[in-house]
């Protein structure tokens, strides 16, 4: 009997028109829906009228539950695999249960689709042609060191971050980075309230102390600036301090 396929379905971060046809042809379809909170994707699929049997995945169970869903896999079932938002397997359960289906020969698809990441760097204004993606860092174990290692990082570098802890790790970067580096803090990427804070670190920092972030972040920091860089970066700064001042006389 040939094996089923495990479907990577992402689902919208904000705005629940961001799905695209086929991925919801693929749940409708699919003999289990697995979904990192079933009380969340409930509401997605009852949104658009769809019955599934949906089955909570997530990373705390997701090592006991991965056995069963190969045996569903290899007894010829559709699996769909969701998160709460967004790209499975980026910052969300995935990772595992994609490696060890492709180590069992089952074939995995992944649909395009929704992620916080890319709007965010494209709406940044920070160069998007190489970037690299960090995700959440280390809360404390590897965090320095992780942060030492990125301060020689000439892509643009893409960070997931919590409200509540957005300042410290501002504190941080600029403290690794420098207080001059680029940056734009993304939030609530479509949603009602979505938000583009662009400036350097320093001018970020001091808007949320002064205004407390809400919502999903996703922080853009621009890389280590080459010297040819720096030096287009210093005479723009240097005329735009000109064109203030003569406004001020």
């Amino acid at each position: 009997m040939p094996s089923g396929i495990l479907y990577i379905v992402p689902t919208p971060v904000g705005n629940l028109d961001d799905i695209t046809l086929r991925a919801l042809s693929v749940l409708r379809e699919a003999d289990l829906i697995l979904a990192e909170d079933t009380r969340t994707s409930a509401v997605l699929l009852q949104h658009y009228g769809i019955k599934g049997k949906l089955l909570s995945h997530h990373k705390f169970n997701e090592h006991a539950t991965v056995g069963l869903v190969k045996e569903r896999l290899l007894q010829g079932l559709t699996v769909a695999l969701v998160s709460d938002a967004g790209t499975p397997g980026i910052s969300d359960p995935g990772f595992l249960l994609s490696r060890e289906c492709a180590a069992e020969g089952i074939e995995v698809q992944t649909l395009p689709g929704a992620t916080a990441c890319i709007p965010a760097i494209v709406s940044s204004g920070l160069p998007c042609d190489r970037f690299c993606f960090e995700g959440f860092l280390p809360q404390k174990k590897g965090r320095k060191t992780r942060l030492t290692e990125l301060t020689k990082e000439t892509r643009t570098m893409i960070f997931y971050e919590s409200p509540r802890r957005l300042v410290g790790t501002l504190e941080q970067f600029a403290e690794f980075f420098g207080p001059e580096r680029e940056c734009s803090v993304a939030r609530e990427i479509s949603k009602l309230h979505e938000e583009h804070c662009r400036g350097s670190l320093a001018e970020l920092l001091a808007h949320f102390r002064a205004v407390e972030p809400k919502g999903e972040i996703v922080i853009v920091v621009a890389g280590l600036p080459s010297e040819g860089h720096r030096e287009h970066h210093n005479k723009y700064k240097e005329g735009k301090d000109r064109g203030e001042e003569g406004q001020e006389g």
